[in-house]
């Protein structure tokens, strides 16, 4: 299956550069051309393959969304333009058509993405037709298994679920899950019915009874899995590891824990920051400087003490926007704040007063994009009134941030309103990819450009 879903996209994405090969202007391919299409064609396809080996396709697992297709085809492509990119600068070709290599990229991305989709339809009813089924049963009927039946009770995952075995029937699973008997029982069951996956959630007391299970599908061709109770307490995504060999279940899945996505991001705040305090900050110290001292008496920056990583404490440096006041440091700014100058108000609807936060990207105090640091008196406020409040401080705070660009920027009147930047910001932290933080970036430019009624 997953050879066939990345022949497919080896064939698609060379017939879509034999087609554009062919009907692009010959003198403005540029001379990586002159030999012909085949070697390109090869060249192409040996980075591709080399992009997918691992892990390239999900499509074909029993429980995945259209989302999870994407993102793995914006992986891959990602992967693809890097390697190939990579190889012809290496290799010294100039002159080579950028607009060509741009269009291709894109058409091939958007196709694959349709491409892959279509796949995971066919699969879908495939499987919901009754072909490349696997046939499970539950040891045991408590709330984690009434959840892990609603995952698997859909006829595309493929999954057929026999029935249940407990020391006594749940009227609170559905009718059309069948009670099979008391645990004990399971070996006389497993004699005549071909089982495929046995999915446990007995208590540890009943250990000898699940021993002897684990045997019968080492021995039987069947997979063992065992089914935690922690959703009886937890309603919520988790996510295994291993320390050793000690599993372990964590609250939240931290990309940025890894050490080379750290070092990517790393990088690319020390690169973007360097260049602009290098270019045009200068400019825009000795323009907005200038104008700040001539609307107002006091300083050129605003300084002030915020939480960072792990709660850290740090100054967060800003073009001033109001008069200095004393409640600086304790009251959020809101719409019409007396306390702003004309000029700092433009200054916020445009974002101009955060750049100087570059040099605390720079010098590793933030990021481009994280969470938005607070001060600490609401740090300290909403610490108490928000249970996972503190959980957004896992990672380095940002100039802008998934919160900022979806609806949650601005004053927070309500509790409701915090709560739900909260919950941004751990989504952010649990999806982080450097994709993802450089679409955030787009959307902050764009928002500039656009307008936004929260930007006060």
């Amino acid at each position: 299956m997953v050879c066939s879903v990345i022949l497919g996209d080896l064939i698609l994405m060379n017939i879509l550069f034999v087609v554009m090969y062919h009907f692009w202007p010959y003198s403005k391919l540029g001379p990586i051309f002159s030999g012909g299409y085949w070697e390109m064609a090869a060249f192409n396809t040996l980075c591709y393959i080399a992009s997918t080996y691992y892990n390239g396709v999900v499509l074909h697992l029993r429980k995945v969304r259209n989302m999870h297709i994407i993102g793995k085809v914006t992986e891959n492509c990602a992967k693809f333009i890097v390697i190939s990119v990579a190889f012809i600068a290496l290799a010294g070709y100039d002159g080579i058509s950028t607009r060509f290599l741009f269009l291709f990229h894109l058409i091939n991305y958007l196709m694959l993405i349709v491409w892959r989709i279509f796949c995971h339809f066919l699969v879908c009813k495939f499987r919901s037709s009754g072909r490349n089924v696997s046939y499970c049963i539950y040891l045991g009927s408590g709330s984690n298994i009434q959840e892990l039946y609603q995952e698997q009770s859909y006829k595309s995952t493929g999954y057929r679920v026999l029935g249940y075995f407990s020391h006594t029937i749940n009227e609170e699973l559905p009718q059309a899950l069948p009670y099979l008997g008391k645990p004990e029982d399971v070996f006389k069951y497993l004699e005549n019915h071909n089982v495929d996956n046995i999915y446990c959630s007995l208590p540890s007391n009943q250990s000898e009874l699940i021993l002897q299970v684990i045997h019968w599908t080492e021995k039987n061709f069947a997979h063992f899995y065992h089914v935690p109770h922690v959703r009886n307490y937890l309603h919520r995504r988790m996510w295994f590891d291993t320390v050793g060999d000690v599993p372990v279940l964590s609250l939240h899945r931290e990309p940025l824990n890894e050490i080379d996505n750290r070092i990517i991001k790393r990088a690319f705040d020390l690169i973007m920051s360097g260049i602009f305090l290098c270019t045009v900050f200068p400019f825009f110290y000795i323009i907005v400087g200038t104008i700040i001292k001539i609307t107002s008496p006091g300083p050129i920056f605003f300084k002030q003490k915020r939480n960072g990583i792990n709660g850290k404490e740090f100054w967060c440096y800003k073009f001033r926007s109001m008069k200095v006041n004393k409640d600086a440091d304790s009251v959020q700014a809101t719409k019409n704040d007396p306390r702003k100058t004309k000029f700092g108000d433009f200054m916020r609807k445009t974002n101009i007063d955060e750049l100087p936060q570059l040099i605390n990207v720079f010098i590793g105090d933030m990021s481009l994009v994280g969470p938005r640091p607070h001060m600490l008196k609401h740090t300290e406020e909403y610490s108490k009134l928000i249970d996972n409040y503190m959980v957004r401080h896992f990672v380095k705070p940002g100039i802008t941030g998934w919160a900022q660009i979806t609806g949650y920027r601005g004053e927070t009147k309500e509790l409701h309103q915090m709560e739900g930047r909260v919950a941004a910001d751990i989504w952010y932290m649990e999806h982080w990819s450097f994709l993802l933080d450089l679409h955030i970036i787009y959307k902050t430019f764009a928002n500039v450009i656009q307008g936004e009624k929260n930007a006060y």
